[in-house]
């Protein structure tokens, strides 16, 4: 088995193929993290919790008689706030009464040979009884906040994965406001952060540095993961190369705001934390409602970066990506904007085709401007139908004559974007992200749809549909050309106004899915 329980010593052990992990459950119910590396055999490991440093700076666990123990100096498997962890915390509920103090503790546990999905969010899958995984249950006794740990792992890579979901199970409302998918303990600090950021024409630069003492992060606030910092973090021992060393890696599956901070404490030991950003984020949770947190996957290996890129592809291929197209060369294929941008007919588009088809390329994309009256960026987007004086025999015709060529043939959307310029927004102005009394604020001449919205996605869908269904399209492009400004969604209450942000994304993602079923 992957997954080991001492029910005496009160243990986990989690094995990968090359991994261990370990963590335990003290005399008073909190979970506490021992070890993550290479692979070991042995799981007794509680002496590693005596990090021997207690002053009166230092709380004693609430609730709590024995031995030395201080929830701020002991390494925590979930760290939470407000009851004497002082570090960055991977929880944080502000209940009923106004406070902010959460504290949970083990109740049970089971060991799962399906992994669960993960509802409305991508995750890895699998399809073959490769994992088994591991549910904690853990309460807040004061709140009645239960919290399951969840921890996948593949016995054929050296891979885990990690994600938490809150249900209340009190009768009060209450309000998450920190709620990471992955809190990591080290015993030091010697590791360098390497992370990837960037800009447009400019995306994922390879950038690293020591840990210092304090916090250090990486995140997003934009509305999306974004290329200026990707939602990925290693920490390579000093030292360490592309071939040898040791090599911690953690990559958050989620396209919304995210965060992945890192502190040393005065002890030069590390917490590593990935979730989505706690900044402009509150999720209120009413009495049997629960909250998922996205997956993060987490790789260790002794190898170097270059092993944890390859461990990374590997599972993302195998476990991750659901598409026909996975195991099968792609086709190559040229894009009509660099080449034509707004201005194309029928006849330039096939004339693209006939020379492309010469070179051996086998598919043609029609990128933006075949829709509305789009003869620029500053109108049209939400009106998804065919601009027939552009494409004079209409798409059909197009598609025809470029198959005809020998070429598949592909089309481009912006489904999340709206112009002012456009009927739709003539019909719907609340229909984009806003805030009353407040001026939106245009990037690209365009603002953004409210996608928290189910009747949004549905004339969204409605209108794609009608275009894909009717015609012989291979491809879709997708494109996402701005960040969220002015978040607001006017069918929410106050109250859940700053729940937009991650509201945005699961409804990017439901629309995504419907296609996805729709045209397989």
């Amino acid at each position: 088995m992957a997954i080991l329980f001492d029910a005496e010593k009160k243990i986990f052990k989690l094995d990968t193929a090359s991994s261990s992990y370990v963590f335990a459950v003290h005399d008073s119910g909190r979970l506490l993290h021992l070890y993550y590396g290479a692979y070991l055999p042995d799981c007794d490991m509680r002496y590693l919790l005596d990090r021997g440093y207690f002053v009166s700076f230092t709380p004693d666990a609430a609730g709590y008689v024995g031995t030395e123990f201080s929830p701020d100096t002991q390494p925590s498997e979930y760290s939470c706030n407000g009851t004497g962890d002082f570090r960055i915390s991977a929880l944080q509920i502000r209940n009923a009464d106004g406070n902010i103090a959460t504290d949970i503790r083990y109740v049970s546990h089971r060991i799962l040979s399906e992994k669960p999905a993960l509802p409305g969010m991508p995750s890895l899958r699998d399809e073959n009884g490769d994992s088994e995984t591991l549910e904690v249950t853990t309460l807040d006794q004061t709140t009645n906040a239960e919290v399951k740990l969840y921890y996948t792992v593949y016995k054929d890579l050296p891979v885990m994965t990690r994600h938490a979901v809150v249900t209340n199970t009190s009768d009060r409302a209450m309000e998450l406001e920190r709620v990471f998918s992955a809190c990591l303990d080290f015993n030091t600090m010697d590791y360098d952060m390497v992370h990837l950021y960037g800009k447009w024409a400019k995306e994922r630069t390879v950038t690293e540095r020591p840990l210092c003492h304090g916090i250090q992060s990486i995140q997003s606030k934009r509305g999306s993961s974004s290329h200026n910092h990707n939602p990925f973090v290693a920490l390579k021992a000093h030292g360490a190369t592309e071939e040898n060393g040791e090599v911690y890696g953690v990559n958050l599956i989620y396209s919304g705001n995210f965060s992945i901070e890192a502190e040393v404490d005065c002890l030069n030991a590390t917490r590593l934390l990935a979730g989505i950003n706690p900044t402009d984020f509150t999720w209120r949770l009413e009495p049997n409602e629960s909250f998922t947190a996205p997956e993060a996957v987490m790789v260790y290996t002794d190898k170097g970066l270059g092993e944890m890129s390859r461990i990374f592809h590997r599972t993302y291929m195998k476990h991750l990506i659901k598409s026909p197209w996975r195991d099968v060369e792609r086709p190559v294929l040229i894009n009509s904007w660099e080449a034509a941008y707004f201005d194309f007919d029928d006849d330039k588009l096939v004339a693209f085709a006939h020379e492309a088809a010469k070179m051996g390329v086998d598919m043609l994309v029609m990128d933006d401007g075949w829709f509305g009256h789009r003869e620029s960026d500053d109108s049209s987007l939400g009106d998804w139908y065919v601009n027939e004086k552009k494409l004079k025999g209409g798409l059909s015709s197009l598609i025809e004559r470029v198959n005809a060529e020998g070429l598949k043939f592909g089309i481009w959307y912006e489904p999340e974007m709206i112009s002012p310029d456009s009927d739709l927004y003539r019909a719907h102005p609340d229909w984009c992200l806003h805030v009353p009394n407040r001026e939106n604020s245009p990037a690209r001449l365009q603002y953004v749809l409210d996608m928290t919205r189910k009747d949004v996605r549905d004339n969204i869908f409605a209108q794609m549909y009608k275009v894909l269904s009717e015609n012989k399209i291979d491809y879709v492009k997708w494109d996402f050309n701005r960040n969220l400004t002015e978040v607001g969604s006017a069918l929410l209450p106050p109250e859940r106004q700053k729940e937009v942000m991650h509201r945005f994304v699961l409804g990017t993602y439901d629309l995504m899915d419907r296609f996805v079923k729709a045209f397989p």
